[in-house]
């Protein structure tokens, strides 16, 4: 199923059922799932790992060398799941030595036209970026992360799980997971109530993680200390507790430190000291 008009390298791996569209280029150590489709005009190169059952759109390039000034050649590489869709002229890197060599895609992923994923970048699975979104080097993207257009994310930033962000976004300290955020400087605007309830939240858990951001961001609270509040009040045990945990975590593995939330009508935005 390779098109006469590709070229496909001696050292490429191809699985069954893989098709390779016309003037696509694939050279280096690439190994491509069963099922996958590269569409025309597309460029995978280096030592890249594709999975089963990806769409690969026109123009995407996959698994070129990093964007990074320190970057002088050595292994790296790209790891790709199954069941993604990767639309037109997207551009992803391998990893870098310095960032432990290894950038990675999980599965069911819908990566729309001209988004770019920088090196040693580490997505979930079932994360959905819109148009032109641009993902720093050292990025980690939880499962079922949401961004609109045109969202820049900042390096080493970290993306909770069912966040979701808002077109136009500057993103330049990590995004709670269950977080609406936007602006630039991107801010939080409460939980993704909706994205929640198409997972299958009840409503008491979700009213379980709104407590718990309302206490996190909203009590006056240092964060310690609001970490431990919403551990008194919230239980593990009860509806919305394990993502209320999962919150938690996330908040303590901070190092770039957490976004901070919209001033309410009543705060002033004009005398908080920006982390």
């Amino acid at each position: 199923m390779i098109h006469p008009l590709a070229i496909v390298g001696r050292e490429v791996e191809l699985a069954g059922a893989v098709e390779i569209g016309p003037y696509s280029l694939i050279v280096g150590k690439v190994r491509i799932g069963e099922g996958t489709v590269v569409h025309s005009h597309a460029r995978i190169e280096g030592e890249t790992e594709i999975g089963k059952n990806n769409q690969i759109y026109t123009g995407a390039v996959l698994g070129t060398a990093p964007q990074h000034s320190k970057y002088q050649g050595e292994k790296t590489v790209l790891r790709i799941g199954d069941g993604n869709i990767i639309r037109e002229y997207v551009t992803i890197h391998r990893g870098t030595g310095l960032g432990g060599g290894v950038t990675s895609v999980g599965d069911e992923n819908f990566l729309m036209a001209y988004c770019h994923l920088g090196h040693d970048c580490r997505v979930g699975s079932r994360v959905i970026m819109a148009n032109s979104s641009q993902i720093s080097g050292h990025v980690l993207i939880e499962d079922e992360a949401v961004f609109s257009g045109l969202v820049g994310v900042h390096q080493f930033v970290r993306i909770g799980q069912l966040a979701m962000i808002g077109g136009g976004a500057m993103v330049v300290m990590d995004i709670p997971p269950f977080a609406i955020a936007n602006g630039d400087r991107a801010r939080l605007y409460g939980i993704n109530r909706i994205g929640l309830k198409r997972k299958g939240l009840s409503g008491e858990a979700i009213r379980a993680i709104q407590k718990a951001y309302e206490i996190l961001f909203r009590s006056g609270l240092r964060r310690e200390e609001a970490v431990q509040k919403v551990e008194k009040e919230i239980s593990p045990s009860q509806p919305g507790g394990k993502e209320v945990g999962h919150v938690l975590e996330f908040i303590r593995g901070s190092e770039r430190g957490i976004t901070r939330f919209r001033p309410s009508r009543k705060e002033s935005d004009s005398s908080e000291d920006p982390e």
